[in-house]
């Protein structure tokens, strides 16, 4: 059996304006294209190949500012459902974050579903047929690191397309964007410190981190030397004992990091850790960190709001790593990917004013700037 190909566009831009509080949440009695239109995309393409195990879906949300940057996640999912779902909210959420960062792109995602039993033979296959799949679609998309991904995919990849990023120095590229995001969520981070507490530094605080994977140990490394004291957990115990034994950290058990003490709450993990269950949990004043897709609902921002928990929107705050790809594709030097990403302070600073001032949620004024950048 050969590989497939399929691609879904409803190109059509109609707006749903009263449909937001569903934007964020699957529903299986929704036609594929009904939920699509919803989020306002957009095309789809997705190729399987059963010889390799491919099974990849590239979402294309909006390319009216250019071509879409996004990463390529390489997990296990519970279902294609759940692969759907997660590339369609990611790749929205690069729109958001290429426009409220000013960068000439569109927002763009892709996963490929981890088969069971990855050997490093078949994992090489898939990721070179993968770059086949993102050069088919003639430079619309480009690709990059992401969760479950690593620099060395990357140079796969670029075997069989130049519309890629990250890569290592020796394929030309300019690495894991990593550091990056973390100092652009660190920067975010220090700018939800000085609106809230009126301080210009976290010396003191209590920040628990969720996940000190990739990014998250690069945050957490960049507040402990600012002084801050760190609360940490990881599914991945190695991780987790780096921290105790290299930053001073104190570790806890998954399930316990939402109910900690706390002054700043930072998921680095995956998404949707905001909901039902754990927001009754938090005892924290800011939530700052680098995961996309925190809330699992759009209606969770207010209940934050609510519980006078101010939140820093994720795809305002952890766009450094964006900033490091866009820089570049387009030639631009480290200073610049820099001075970019330090504005990002400045960004949070806007949404905080602007959702106390119009009391709403900073996801939604977040939004609401993205909007009027994009739509008028």
């Amino acid at each position: 059996m050969g590989a497939d190909y399929m691609c879904i566009s409803c190109r059509k831009k109609t707006r749903a304006v009263n449909t937001a509080h569903n934007r964020n949440k699957w529903r299986r009695n929704m036609d594929l294209f009904e939920y699509a239109t919803e989020l306002e995309y957009g095309e789809l393409h997705l190729k399987t190949n059963p010889k390799t195990g491919l099974r990849a879906i590239v979402a294309l949300h909006n390319l009216q500012n250019g071509p879409a940057i996004g990463g390529c996640r390489f997990i296990e999912y519970d279902s294609t459902d759940a692969a759907l779902n997660d590339v369609m909210r990611l790749a929205r959420g690069m729109t958001y974050k290429a426009a409220i960062t000013k960068l000439p792109h569109g927002g763009g995602k892709s996963v490929i579903i981890r088969p069971p039993n990855l050997t490093e033979e078949q994992r090489t296959a898939i990721f070179e047929e993968f770059g086949e799949f993102v050069e088919s679609l003639g430079g619309k998309y480009i690709t990059a690191e992401d969760s479950g991904t690593r620099v060395a995919d990357m140079d796969l990849i670029s075997q069989k397309t130049d519309h890629v990023l990250g890569t290592s120095a020796d394929a030309g590229g300019s690495g894991d964007p990593s550091p990056v995001t973390a100092r652009g969520v660190r920067h975010g981070l220090e700018a939800a410190v000085k609106y809230k507490y009126g301080r210009d530094d976290v010396d003191g605080l209590r920040i628990a981190v969720q996940g000190v994977g990739n990014v998250g140990w690069y945050l957490a490394s960049e507040l402990h030397e600012l002084g801050a004291e760190l609360i940490v957990t990881d599914i991945n115990e190695e991780a987790v004992q780096r921290c105790v034994d290299e930053l001073d950290a104190t570790a806890v058990a998954p399930d316990e990091i939402f109910g900690v003490d706390c002054d700043i709450f930072a998921p680095c993990a995956l998404g949707a850790i905001i909901n039902d269950e754990t927001l009754p949990q938090l005892k924290c004043d800011i939530i700052a960190g680098a995961a996309n897709n925190q809330l699992a609902e759009e209606r969770h921002g207010e209940l934050l709001r609510q519980k006078g928990i101010l939140y820093a929107p994720d795809y305002a705050i952890n766009a450094g790593g964006l900033i490091h790809v866009a820089a570049d594709y387009a030639g631009k030097d480290s200073d610049w990917a820099r001075t970019e990403t330090e504005r990002i302070f400045d960004t949070m600073i806007e949404i905080f004013e602007r959702a106390d001032a119009d009391e709403l949620p900073t996801g939604v004024v977040a939004d609401r700037i993205v909007e009027e950048s994009l739509f008028g």
